[in-house]
């Protein structure tokens, strides 16, 4: 029996919430804080079963960490070269960016390591860490680019210069991590802005970067201070599928508290706007090197627009519920440049095509993004209906927003890594207004 949902139509989104903490931070709190001299403070940390992934994995390298208890989180560091070798392989169960970043930290240790993780993440690719970790000099071996990742012990990386093919903040932050450990400078540039949680923190950790452009530089050997308290604001990501929750669900008026800002995230903020959205930053502030602010969105009328490579990057998660959002607008929406969704948890731009023309949309997967056509012109949207999520947990929650313009209820098929990054998702769906319940289908 799988995990499933089942969503009945209609609802309206109100009131003021908090969604979990940002996934992106959580890692990088950990990983950071394990490798730096003293003991780091969390507070906010997803308590998700990726984060946790993360959390196991350095406590398998020999680092004391305390929580999560609510959300907080102690790491005593062990300083950049105090990590220990593993006994047994390190398991990243189903996080990307877990394992891409544990390529870069690991790629320069003096033992070895393997990195494994569930049957989605074995499918996933790596190559393109692997590749410019290589020519750093590290000893890397996968299964044809996808894990297990075998890390080799090696006496020294070297830094390099290195322009990236496609834009990426897991491999960027994959060659920052590296760059600690390597002899010299390491240059990397990217093709378009992607996020900077990565500097952002290690900055907040005494680490000295120049950033000029698309170019950031590390020098290796630099040693990192703990931060006294690392305060996790909202995930955008998670927040968006509220964004869009109550844009399109009509009377909705809902204020989410206390959600990251970073300019390199906000993309999917950026492309609702101009889609018609009524969404205001209110509250605005800076909570340990991250913007912050509560975002009040009121439900309005939405119309299709083309979203290019341009904004791509900075909204690459939250495509899944975006796709939804442009099946409630009026018109045409064509998405290019997206091509990195067919490589995440799932093909994401196959699945939600299937998705929606299940539900009654028509919607074109291209090889780099897809054409949907909205349906604004009807009360309801969707057709009721099964659709497959895949185990993806981003497929799953956005198809849980279709069900408030849906004309029958939906069930949403697999739904059992929604825990991976939104933890308690159908009690807070339920809160706010989206009438939805856990179920067990054959």
């Amino acid at each position: 029996m799988l995990s499933s949902y089942r969503v009945s139509p209609g609802g309206r989104i109100n009131g003021r919430r908090r969604v979990p903490g940002d996934k992106s931070i959580s890692h990088r709190s950990v990983m950071l804080g394990a490798i730096a001299g003293g003991v780091t403070r969390v507070t906010g940390f997803l308590e998700g079963a990726d984060a946790i992934s993360t959390m196991n994995v350095f406590r398998a390298l020999g680092v004391v960490i305390e929580g999560p208890t609510d959300g907080a989180v102690t790491v005593h560091g062990v300083g950049l070269r105090g990590l220990r070798a593993p006994a047994e392989p390190l398991d990243c169960g189903n996080a990307g960016t877990a394992m891409r970043l544990l390529m870069g930290l690991l790629a320069g240790q003096r033992f070895g390591s393997t990195l494994v993780g569930d049957e989605s993440l074995s499918r996933r690719p790596m190559r393109r860490v692997a590749e410019p970790l290589a020519l750093m000099g590290a000893r890397i071996e996968t299964v044809d680019g996808k894990p297990p990742v075998v890390l080799q012990p090696v006496p020294e990386l070297n830094g390099i210069e290195y322009r990236m093919p496609v834009a990426s903040a897991q491999v960027k932050s994959a060659l920052l991590l590296a760059g600690l450990y390597a002899h010299g400078r390491t240059v990397i540039e990217e093709p378009a802005p992607t996020r900077d949680h990565t500097e952002r923190m290690l900055t907040a950790f005494g680490v000295r970067l120049e950033r000029q452009g698309r170019r950031v530089a590390i020098d290796g050997g630099q040693l990192l201070r703990a931060v006294t308290r690392i305060d996790v604001p909202a995930d955008i990501s998670s927040a968006a599928f509220f964004l869009v929750a109550a844009t399109i669900a009509p009377g909705s008026n809902l204020v989410l508290e206390h959600v990251g800002m970073n300019p390199t995230r906000t993309g999917v903020i950026d492309i609702l706007l101009r889609m018609g959205a009524d969404i205001v930053a209110e509250n605005r502030r800076e909570v340990g090197g991250e913007p912050v602010a509560d975002l009040r969105v009121r439900s309005a009328p939405l119309t299709g627009i083309p979203i290019g490579p341009d904004l791509v990057p900075l909204a690459i998660d939250e495509f899944p519920v975006l796709f939804v959002a442009a099946a409630c607008a009026q018109g045409r929406t064509v998405v290019t440049g997206a091509e990195e969704l067919r490589v995440k948890e799932s093909d994401r731009i196959a699945v939600m095509a299937d998705g929606l023309r299940a539900l009654g949309v028509t919607a074109t997967p291209t090889p780099d993004g897809m054409v949907i056509e909205g349906r604004a012109d009807q009360a309801h949207v969707f057709d009721g209906g099964s659709v497959e999520s895949h185990g993806d947990h981003r497929i799953a929650m956005a198809f849980t927003v279709a069900g408030l313009r849906a004309r029958g209820s939906i069930e949403i098929r697999d739904t059992r890594n929604v825990a991976t990054s939104f933890p308690g998702f159908v009690q807070a769906a339920q809160a706010a207004g989206i009438g939805i319940e856990e179920v067990s289908l054959p």
